[in-house]
């Protein structure tokens, strides 16, 4: 879906300020967030709902939050409309959990075995058997121009940009279909490259490229 979470190649947010005389380091409450949404990604849900729950965050509140709230905010809306959440609490929650992270334990999700993650030596856990992929290293291509009002993982910046295949990394699953529960529709995932002139203008250095890996319904050939 459009919205302000997808700022790639937008201007107006300034630079990314760090101080580093800071340690990096993780509150309590955002440490325990991590093991939130595993339990959730986990049990109840799936990456891409989870990614999608996030994208509707109201846009002030996106723009003004941090990284790990927008983790716990993504997490209370699917306990939400699950119905585990009481209707109008929302807020309240979220502001009692950083104030007073909860024990992971003590959360509220559906009884059931979580499913077990993938080692490397047992392959990439979102790879599926899927169809042949209809293009070929070197094939131009073009990302489609579209604005779909669910999730999709087609930034933006590159939609209607041509490139050319660079690698195809198999079948995976596809998160415009999975975050809706209608099905994993595992798909070729590509590598594309795109010459940075053609995505960013002139402006981009002439020796440039930017490679993003896109599903085969992203593409148009040619």
């Amino acid at each position: 879906m459009n919205g302000v979470h997808d700022i790639g190649g937008m201007h107006g947010f300034g630079p990314v300020d760090r101080d580093e005389a800071v340690p990096v380091r993780l509150e309590r409450w955002e440490g325990a967030s991590i093991a939130l949404v595993n339990l959730v990604v986990g049990s109840i849900g799936n990456i891409d709902e989870f990614r999608h729950s996030i994208e509707r965050m109201a846009p002030a509140h996106y723009l003004s939050s941090t990284y790990y709230e927008h983790w716990v905010d993504g997490v209370l809306r699917i306990f939400e409309e699950r119905g585990e959440l009481d209707p109008g609490q929302f807020e309240a929650k979220l502001a009692e959990y950083i104030a007073n992270p909860a024990d992971v334990a003590d959360v509220p999700v559906r009884p059931g075995p979580l499913r077990p993650r993938k080692t490397r030596s047992e392959g990439h856990p979102f790879r599926r058997p899927g169809p042949e992929p209809r293009y070929e290293v070197g094939d131009a291509v073009t990302a489609r121009n579209i604005n779909p009002a669910g999730h999709t993982r087609l930034a933006r910046y590159i939609r209607g940009k041509a490139g050319r295949i660079h690698a195809c990394h198999g079948a995976f699953i596809f998160p415009d279909s999975n975050a809706h529960a209608l099905g994993e529709d595992p798909q070729p995932l590509y590598s594309v490259r795109f010459e940075a002139a053609d995505v960013w203008g002139e402006d981009a250095g002439a020796r440039e490229a930017i490679y993003i890996d896109l599903w085969e319904s992203y593409l148009l050939p040619g």
